[in-house]
Parts: structure tokens; C-alpha cells; sequence
């Protein structure tokens, strides 16, 4: 690319970039490059919205997943341009992306991720007082009192049923006020009605708190909840569509 045409690129890119929470453009993600090269992502090109509840959508193996963890700073790109939460992750390292990451990107896992030797309180405070936070312990018990665990602060881990444990992820990622936040699998680990009470309660503190929200999942009937579905094949992205029935709508 000629010096000129890099730099009409650089400057519709931050203009593109600074109107969305995600922008890709030919986003790669190669692993063991030198020795035995396994193209996982092969070229993203990606804008999500401020706002909006965007379904990543695809078979296990598709890629889906690899791009989460590249879009969340928890995985770097091989190759691409990538602004996340208008932050350019282009040329972070995993210190800057960690960085980065801190108080702007709430992430909700398949496994809860609960730390077994600390409360439901403590789980939720505990990232906020590292990064620190002097309200972490008033905005953790809020949060937890906004996702109907007002009466299990205390309670460690071990004690709390798997939806009751999500219940605690989802409020550590909502807890500091991010502007995305992205699940992943969120209801993996869980039974049908429970993992339904989780989506909804998900859905619900999106609302409430404004954040744009990706979710990554191979059940087409949640896909179907979000504004916009972009479905993953071999790295690439298939499809890009809007749901057949109205965003926000409850699967029945």
C-alpha cells in the first residue's frame, strides 16, 4: 500500500472507528506462525455499533471464540487493525491490552471463573480495589443486589448453585461500568430453565446500563434476541443479517 493510500485509510478508519465500540479491518490470527502456522481468524473485517446486542454465531471450531478473546484484548492479532472501546489494540502488548481492559471491557465466561477462597462480595470488589477503585465495595454490592443477590454476599463459591455463580460473573463484569461487555457461551454450564433466567437477566442489565453487548453462542434461538447476528465459518465471516424476529423479543 502507497504511502498516500495508508494514509486515506488511517483517516476514514479513525473517523469509521470512532463512531463504534468495534472496528476490524482484515483481522488475523495465526498460532505457532514459524513452526507448524494454524490459521484460526483469516481476515476480519468488523464494526459493531454503539449499543448495540451483536450474536456471534457458529459450530464449535468455527473461530468464534478466538475472535471474542482478540476483540476482548484477552488474545492478540496476528495482522489486522483493531479499536476496541476507542482504543486503537493495534499495537498493545498484553500489558497495554490488560490495561485497556480495566474498567472499559466486562467479560462473562462458560466457567464462572470464581475465585473459591473469596465471597460473592469479594469476587465482584476485588477487580475494582486492584484497579483502584474507592467505591469498589458499594458498586459491587449494588451490582449484586441489581442481579437478585443481595442476600448471598457473603456466601463463597461452593455454596452458591451454577446459576446463582453466573449470577456473580455477570455482575463482576457489569460492576465497574464498561461500555461492552461480551459473553461467551454464558449459559455452557448450565440447565435449560436456569441458562434462560441467566439470558434474561443478562439482557435486562444491558438495557439498564446502556453497554454495547456481544455474545457468542452456537444456539440460533438466542442468536435470534440480538439486534444483528454475524455467523463465523473457518475463520471467516459468512453471513452478516439481521434476527427474523424482533430484537428483544423472548424465545419462547
Amino acid at each position: 500500500m502507497s504511502l498516500l493510500a495508508r494514509t486515506l485509510f488511517l483517516c476514514d478508519w479513525t473517523s469509521v472507528a470512532s463512531q463504534n465500540s468495534i472496528s476490524a479491518r482484515n483481522l488475523t490470527l495465526t498460532y505457532d506462525p514459524d513452526k507448524n502456522p494454524v490459521e484460526v481468524l483469516r481476515g476480519i473485517d468488523l464494526d459493531v455499533a454503539t449499543g448495540e446486542v451483536l450474536a456471534l454465531l457458529g459450530p464449535s471450531g468455527s473461530g468464534k471464540s478466538s475472535l471474542m478473546a482478540v476483540l476482548s484484548g484477552l488474545e492478540r492479532a496476528s495482522g489486522g487493525d483493531l479499536t476496541v472501546a476507542g482504543q486503537d489494540f493495534t499495537t498493545m502488548d498484553e500489558d497495554g491490552l490488560a490495561k485497556a481492559r480495566r474498567g472499559h471491557i466486562g467479560i462473562v465466561l462458560q466457567a464462572f471463573h470464581l475465585l473459591p477462597t473469596m465471597t460473592a462480595l469479594e469476587n465482584v470488589a476485588t477487580p475494582m480495589e486492584l484497579a483502584g477503585d474507592p467505591d469498589a465495595a458499594s458498586k459491587a454490592k449494588a451490582e449484586l443486589e441489581a442481579v437478585g443477590l443481595g442476600h448471598r454476599l457473603d456466601h463463597y463459591p461452593t455454596q452458591l448453585s451454577g446459576g446463582e455463580q453466573q449470577r456473580v460473573a455477570i455482575a463482576r463484569a457489569i460492576a465497574p461500568g464498561p461500555e461492552l461487555i461480551f459473553a461467551d457461551e454464558p449459559t455452557g454450564n448450565l440447565d435449560i430453565a436456569t441458562g434462560h433466567d441467566i439470558i434474561e437477566l443478562l439482557f435486562q442489565r444491558r438495557e439498564e446500563t446502556g453497554a454495547t453487548l456481544v455474545v457468542i453462542t452456537h444456539d440460533v434461538e438466542l442468536a435470534e434476541r440480538c439486534d444483528r447476528i454475524v455467523t463465523i465459518g473457518d475463520g471467516l465471516i459468512a453471513k452478516d443479517s439481521k434476527p427474523k424476529t424482533k430484537p428483544g423479543t423472548k424465545a419462547a
